[in-house]
């Protein structure tokens, strides 16, 4: 049985985050590092988007980014200079390639590409077994959801952010590309939280994603059609798609952290670091790898790592309502968008504001829905 002193599986955004973070800092050179996949990503299979107040770490890899945003519902719309944030896209390839291109760099590294099938806390280390080997660790990073209790239990809603996004392209310049619509919810709802979030990559290209929070899937046609709809009532008909996305993230404040153990930490979505009100998780992933990277050098048991703060109680009061009437998507963020300066919205949607900045910002949403939803978690 091999041993290493790091093992990270899944080599998707959060693991290979942790990877480069690792072969950057001198600490971890003398330190035997195994990533676990079963494929070495290179190509683009999905976007990233962000929000962040200035210059920041992944700048060079961008592929666009945007000041102004627009918001558009039959309730409230705006169009807004975001700065000093800006609102930036990676896609994945940019990202991948740059990871893995400074760890081929370091001779302490190494890549399986093989299926997980399990991962087990021992007595003092762990165990990560593979269809052809088990590896031991005394640090497991782990990025792969193996256990899918949160979908079962009751006690923490789950939603999902789930989206078919096409990149279309026209023949003349068409697009306006130096601003990106957040959400339009100018489509119909059909009971849910329903959205198109469109995103200019220059002014002939566009990614229009269909997206929803909501419970339950769709039929992959219905997403489809629900894009070609909204292309045509904008007068958009001459086009070709010259690519295709779609995903799914769950919204959910269960408690991922639960099963981290003293020689496994789950991270990224798999860790509970996917925004729960939004599904956002890049920039989260960003800022929790820096924390882990400094708690893994002081070698603490690794199920000390998580901290809860009051966001993940703001996000789960925001699910108990969309959970049970998920048609108001549209208003509550209306309301947050009419009531607010989209600014300090970005900053509590990132987890940043004070705690008077949080009452300022909840004193603008429907009172009598969310302390309902509070009494009945206090209680």
């Amino acid at each position: 049985m091999k041993n290493y002193d790091y093992i990270i599986v899944g080599a998707g955004a959060a693991g290979l985050m942790m990877a480069y973070r690792m072969a950057k800092d001198t600490f971890f050179d003398n330190k035997s590092i195994l990533i676990v996949d079963k494929e070495k990503k290179t190509q683009n299979d999905r976007t990233w988007c962000y929000w962040e107040n200035g210059a920041g770490e992944w700048d060079a890899i961008l592929h666009t980014s945007w000041k102004e945003i627009i918001f558009d519902s039959e309730f409230y719309a705006t169009q807004e200079n975001i700065a000093p944030y800006q609102y930036k896209m990676i896609r994945s390839s940019s990202f991948y390639n740059k990871i893995w291109d400074f760890v081929a760099t370091k001779n302490n590294f190494e890549f399986l590409s093989s299926t997980i099938k399990k991962i087990e806390q021992q007595n003092n280390f762990a165990l990560v077994t593979t269809n052809s080997t088990t590896y031991k660790s005394k640090h497991v990073l782990n990025s792969v959801v193996f256990d899918k209790t949160y979908l079962e239990q009751t006690k923490y809603p789950v939603l999902k952010q789930h989206f078919v996004g096409w990149f279309v392209e026209v023949e003349q310049d068409t697009f306006n590309d130096s601003v990106a619509t957040f959400m339009d919810f100018k489509i119909q709802q059909q009971g849910n939280t329903r959205f198109m979030y469109i995103l200019p990559l220059s002014k002939k290209v566009v990614l229009f994603e269909y997206t929803l929070f909501s419970e339950d899937l769709l039929a992959y046609e219905t997403y489809e059609k629900a894009i070609q709809n909204y292309l045509a009532e904008k007068g958009i008909t001459n086009y070709k798609i010259i690519e295709k996305e779609d995903g799914i993230i769950p919204m959910t404040s269960y408690k991922f952290w639960k099963s981290n153990s003293k020689n496994i930490v789950n991270i990224g979505t798999a860790g509970g670091w996917s925004k729960a009100s939004t599904g956002f998780t890049f920039r989260n992933t960003t800022k929790k790898t820096a924390v882990l990277l400094d708690f893994l050098k002081r070698d603490k048991p690794l199920n000390t790592f998580h901290k809860r703060n009051k966001f993940w109680f703001y996000d789960l009061l925001m699910l108990d309502v969309l959970s049970k009437e998920n048609y108001l998507g549209a208003s509550l963020f209306s309301r947050l968008f009419k009531r607010n300066k989209t600014q300090q919205i970005l900053k509590f949607l990132d987890d940043e504001t004070s705690f008077l900045e949080d009452l300022k910002i909840m004193a603008t949403m429907p009172t009598s829905k969310f302390l309902s939803a509070f009494f009945k978690r206090l209680f």
